[in-house]
């Protein structure tokens, strides 16, 4: 299904961010081709009245003038060079970034303002704009989160449709480590019963750490509403097996118990340490700190 790309304006770029662990969030596009039936952001369109169900992903909004805005809020005397992540909505390295490259007009206004900001993706596109990540990262803190929740490939292309295979995204990993970039793997969401074996998790840390990352962190599926209903749905198609266990671990409850998370996200920790990264590249040098004046 081809999408559909509307291009909108925005009025603001910068978005405030509670609960998270960041403080400001940038997503050049709303809505997301990649279309995965696990996302956590069917929830959000579900309560913003759009659809979160399989029609969601096939119509993106383009922020076309996405830079300008951030341009001017970064300008604010105000504007206390807080960490700002991109892509916590929406991949930001999605196929219509090719065209419009508005990540990339946006990581050149962050640099030039030394704000630090981080990157969450999906997309190998992301090696395009190395150049612009290097040139960034000599003015602030830089890095690219590189999510690859699973290398069964299987559980790939059933949840992860129409995403790249999980071991190119590693591919770029390296490339982004050898160009000085750090550059970390989410191992997320790590699905019950379908990702969570031992040995599944060693495969995906083992290989994260072959690729030079620099940090590897993990986390569980979590269902809200919206994404709940989608994600069962195609397990049913699925997975028809496993249905009612998931019905069953997730009954009442978005998340899983927090001793149930540690077990898992432990395992990863651990698995982590065992596998150590060796001969890695240095990183690019440290920005300089900036002396702030507040207004």
């Amino acid at each position: 299904m081809r999408p559909q790309y509307r291009e909108e304006p925005c009025r603001t770029a910068l978005n405030r961010v509670k609960g998270m662990p960041f403080p400001w969030s940038l997503n050049p596009y709303t809505g997301c081709v990649h279309r995965c039936t696990f996302c956590y952001v069917r929830g959000f369109e579900q309560r913003a009245d759009r659809p979160a169900d399989e029609r969601y992903g096939t119509v993106i909004r383009v922020k076309v003038n996405i830079a300008e805005v951030l341009r001017r809020e970064l300008a604010r005397p105000s504007w206390a060079r807080q960490e700002v992540t991109i892509g916590a909505a929406t991949d930001p390295y999605q196929p219509g970034e090719g065209r419009y490259r508005l990540t990339r007009a946006c990581i050149v206004e962050l640099g030039r303002a030394r704000t630090p900001f981080s990157i969450i993706t999906r997309g190998p596109l992301v090696w395009r704009d190395v150049d612009v990540l290097q040139e960034a990262s000599l003015r602030a803190e830089v890095s690219v989160n590189v999510s690859v929740p699973t290398l069964d490939e299987r559980v790939w292309r059933t949840t992860e449709p129409s995403t790249a295979p999980p071991r190119s995204r590693l591919q770029v990993v390296r490339r982004l480590v050898d160009a000085g970039i750090r550059t970390n793997v989410a191992i997320a969401p790590i699905l019950p019963g379908l990702s969570d074996a031992p040995e599944h998790l060693e495969e995906a840390v083992k290989s994260a750490r072959e690729a030079g990352a620099h940090h590897i962190w993990a986390n569980v599926l979590n269902l809200r509403p919206g994404t709940r209903e989608h994600f069962l749905e195609c397990l049913a198609r699925d997975w028809p097996a496993e249905r009612e266990r998931y019905e069953q671990l997730y009954a009442n409850r978005s998340y899983l118990s927090k001793r149930e998370i540690e077990e898992v996200t432990g395992t990863v920790a651990a698995l982590a340490r065992d596998h150590a990264s060796r001969g890695r590249p240095p990183l690019r040098p440290r920005p300089e700190p900036v002396q702030l004046t507040l207004v």
